[in-house]
C-alpha cells in the first residue's frame, strides 16, 4: 500500500451537525443501526439485480448474492459485507461524505425550519449508513464497484474530524463495513446479540444473512408469495415463528392491493385467546415492515384496538417513514393502511362464518369480547361488526345461535324494530314476563346474556335501519290482539289504575293497563332512558356510591283473575287491597331484577298470609 494513495478529507460543518442527530437525536434505540446497515446491503445487491439485466461487464458476476455478517468478541469489531455493486472513488465521496448528494443541507433546513425535531422528517436523506457512529469508534467502508475497472478503495472515518480515502488490494465486488466498537457497545460484538437482532429487524430480508457462517434468516418472506404456492404447513410454521405463537391459526388473511395503497399482508387469528384465559391485556401483534424490513413490531397506530387479538405481518413499500425509520410520520395514510386492513380482516371473518358456522360459533365463543368491543369502539366498521355478533333468540334451540342478519331475513311484514331482551341466562330470560306478548304474536326475541351485551346494543342503536329496542322498555307499541277470557271494562280498568297508582305513589311513574301480558297480573317497564338492572350492577361495581332510585311504569293484565279481583276488593276490602298492590310491583320489581331491599316485602307478606288464615 502506498503513501501516497491516502486522502484526507475534512467533513463540513453540516455533516458534523448530522452525525451529532444521528447519534444523539434520531434514534430511540441504538441496536436499530444493524437493521439500517443490513437494509443498504440488501439495497445494493437489489441494485446490481437491475444492472445485470442490461449490462455485461460486471465484475466477479458468479459471486453469491448474501450478505456475510462477522463478530469478533476479542477485538471489539463487527463486519458486515455484501457483494453487492460496490463504490467507486466518486462514489464514495458522494455517498459518505458529500453534502449536496445526501440531501443533508436539506436536512438539516428542514429540522431549523420544523423546531429542531428531526423525529417528525421523513427519510428521505439516506443517512442511515451515519447509525453505525451511535457504537463504533471508528468505521471502515472497504469497497470494489461492479464496474470491471474500479480501484478497491477503503473510506475510514471516526464520525467526528473527516475521513480517509486509500487504495487497498484483495478485495471482491461490494462493500465490506468494519465496525471497532465503543467500549459500551461490545455487546454486538456477540454472537448471541447480534443473531437476536437479524432476527427481530431483519429476517426476511430477500437475501440470505450468514451470520459467523451459517444462515440466520430461513424462514420466507411469505407475504410476498402466491397464496398457492404457499402449502398450510408453511403458514402454520411461519404463524409460529413470525408471530411468536404456540398454537395453531384458526383463520389467515394472505392478500395483496395496489390502491389506495400498496399492500402486501399475511395475517392470523389464533385459536386461543390468552385474555379469556387471564391473562392481561394484550398488545398488539400486527408487525409493520417495508420491503421486507421491520419497521415496528407492534404499531400501536394501525389498527383499532379491539383487533390486538390479530397477529402477523402488513408490509408496505407506500409507508414514508422518519429519518430513522423508527417512527411512522404521515398519520393519515397509516389509519387509511389500516383502515383497509380492518375492513379485509372483517370481512374475511364475514365469508369464514357463512362458510362453516360451526366453526366460527367454536371461535367467537372465545374471542367476542373483541368483536363487542369493536362494534361499541370503532364506528366506522361498527355495521360491518354486527354482522359477526352471535347470539340465542326466542326462535332458536338451547345453544344455538344466530346473527342480526338472520334475525332480519325472519321479521314479520310491517316490523320496524329488532327486539330484545338481557337476563343473566336464557332460562331467566324465558321465565320472564316481558316475553310473553311477543311469544304470542310470534315475535323474535334475541337474548343477550352477558354482562357488556347491553352497552353493545346501546352503542350500536340500529342494524339494517331497524331500531334495536329492549322489550323491558316502555313506549313499545305492539298491534292488537283478540283475547279469550273475561275482563275488566274500560272504567273499571282506569278506577284500578288510579287506585295503584295513588296507593304505590313515586314507586312508579304511570300505571296503565297493555297489551304486553297473556299470562301475569303486572309488569314493571323500565322507562326508555333508564338503567337496566346489568346497567345498574355495572355501575355499581365501577362506584359503590352509585345511587339511582328505581322508577318504573307499571303495566297491568285487565284479564288476569288476581287483577279482576284486586278491582273489587279495592272497594270492599281497601286494606287487603293495599297489601296486594304493593305486593304485586315488589313481585314485578323481583321479575324484573330491580328489588334491592326486600325486607318491606316480607313483612307485608306475613301480613297478607295472616290475613289469609283468618
Amino acid at each position: 500500500m502506498s503513501e501516497s494513495t491516502l486522502e484526507k478529507h475534512v467533513f463540513q460543518a453540516e455533516i458534523q451537525q448530522l452525525l451529532d442527530l444521528v447519534v444523539h437525536s434520531l434514534y430511540t434505540d441504538k441496536e436499530i443501526f444493524l437493521r439500517e446497515l443490513i437494509s443498504n446491503a440488501s439495497d445494493a445487491m437489489e441494485k446490481l439485480r437491475h444492472i445485470e439485466a442490461t449490462e455485461k461487464n460486471i465484475h466477479q458476476p458468479t459471486l453469491p448474492l448474501e450478505i456475510h455478517i462477522t463478530t469478533d468478541e476479542e477485538a471489539g469489531t463487527l463486519t458486515i459485507a455484501d457483494h453487492g455493486i460496490g463504490m467507486s472513488h466518486e462514489e464514495l465521496v458522494k455517498n459518505l461524505g458529500t453534502i449536496a448528494h445526501s440531501g443533508t443541507k436539506a436536512f438539516l433546513k428542514a429540522v431549523k425550519e420544523n423546531g429542531g425535531s428531526p423525529q417528525n422528517m421523513i427519510g428521505q436523506f439516506g443517512v442511515g449508513f451515519y447509525s453505525a457512529f451511535m457504537v463504533a469508534d471508528t468505521v471502515a467502508v472497504h469497497t470494489r464497484s461492479w464496474h470491471a475497472d474500479s480501484p478497491e478503495l477503503v473510506w475510514t472515518s471516526d464520525g467526528k474530524s473527516g475521513y480517509d480515502i486509500e487504495e487497498t488490494q484483495g478485495l471482491e465486488r461490494g462493500s465490506k463495513l468494519v465496525l471497532t466498537l465503543k467500549e459500551d457497545c461490545r455487546e454486538f460484538a456477540t454472537e448471541s446479540r447480534v443473531k437476536h437482532l437479524i432476527e427481530t429487524y431483519s429476517n426476511f430480508v430477500g437475501f440470505p444473512i450468514l451470520l459467523n457462517g451459517k444462515r440466520i434468516n430461513e424462514v420466507e418472506a411469505l407475504w410476498l408469495k402466491n397464496k398457492s404456492e404457499v402449502s398450510d404447513e408453511e403458514y402454520k410454521a411461519f404463524y409460529q415463528f413470525a408471530c411468536k405463537a404456540w398454537d395453531e391459526p384458526a383463520y389467515r388473511l394472505h392478500f395483496s392491493a395496489d390502491a389506495p395503497i400498496t399492500i402486501n399482508s399475511l395475517l392470523f387469528a389464533p385459536s386461543e385467546n390468552p385474555e379469556r384465559m387471564g391473562f392481561s391485556k394484550a398488545e398488539p401483534a400486527v408487525a409493520l415492515y417495508s420491503r421486507k424490513v421491520l419497521i415496528d413490531p407492534a404499531p400501536k397506530e394501525l389498527l383499532p384496538d379491539w383487533m390486538r387479538f390479530m397477529k402477523g405481518v402488513v408490509d408496505s413499500a407506500d409507508i414514508p417513514l422518519n429519518i430513522s425509520r423508527e417512527t411512522m410520520q404521515d398519520s393519515a395514510l397509516i389509519r387509511k393502511l389500516g383502515g383497509v386492513i380492518s375492513k379485509r380482516v372483517i370481512k374475511m371473518f364475514e365469508k369464514e362464518a357463512e362458510a362453516d358456522p360451526e366453526k366460527y360459533r367454536g371461535f367467537y365463543k372465545k374471542f367476542d369480547r373483541f368483536f363487542k368491543e369493536g362494534v361499541a369502539t370503532d364506528h366506522a366498521n361498527r355495521e360491518a361488526l354486527a354482522k359477526l355478533l352471535r347470539f340465542e333468540s326466542s326462535l332458536t334451540e338451547a345453544g344455538a345461535v344466530c346473527g342480526f342478519p338472520d334475525y332480519v331475513s325472519r321479521m314479520k311484514d310491517g316490523q320496524e324494530s329488532i327486539y330484545y331482551l338481557v337476563g343473566a341466562s336464557r332460562e331467566q330470560i324465558e321465565a320472564s314476563p316481558y316475553l310473553e306478548a311477543f311469544k304470542s304474536r310470534g315475535l323474535e326475541v334475541v337474548y343477550f346474556t352477558d354482562a357488556v351485551d347491553e352497552y353493545v346494543v346501546d352503542s350500536l342503536g340500529t342494524f339494517d335501519g331497524k331500531k334495536l329496542v329492549s322489550v323491558r322498555h316502555g313506549g313499545v307499541e305492539l298491534e292488537d290482539q283478540e283475547r279469550d277470557g273475561e275482563s275488566l271494562d274500560e272504567a273499571q280498568t282506569t278506577a284500578l289504575c288510579d287506585f295503584l297508582k295513588n296507593h304505590l305513589g313515586d314507586r312508579v311513574t304511570a300505571v296503565s293497563s297493555g297489551k304486553r301480558l297473556v299470562d301475569s297480573p303486572v309488569i314493571a317497564l323500565v322507562p326508555a332512558d333508564g338503567l337496566s338492572p346489568q346497567m345498574r350492577q355495572m355501575m355499581k361495581a365501577m362506584d359503590e356510591n352509585f345511587k339511582d332510585e328505581v322508577k318504573v311504569e307499571l303495566e297491568i293484565n285487565p284479564r288476569h283473575p288476581l287483577v279482576r279481583k284486586l278491582a273489587e276488593a279495592k272497594d270492599s276490602k281497601p286494606e287487603v287491597a293495599a297489601l296486594v298492590a304493593g305486593q304485586l310491583l315488589d313481585n314485578a320489581l323481583i321479575a324484573a331484577g330491580l328489588l334491592e331491599d326486600a325486607r318491606d316485602t316480607v313483612h307485608r307478606m306475613n301480613q297478607l298470609m295472616e290475613k289469609a288464615m283468618g
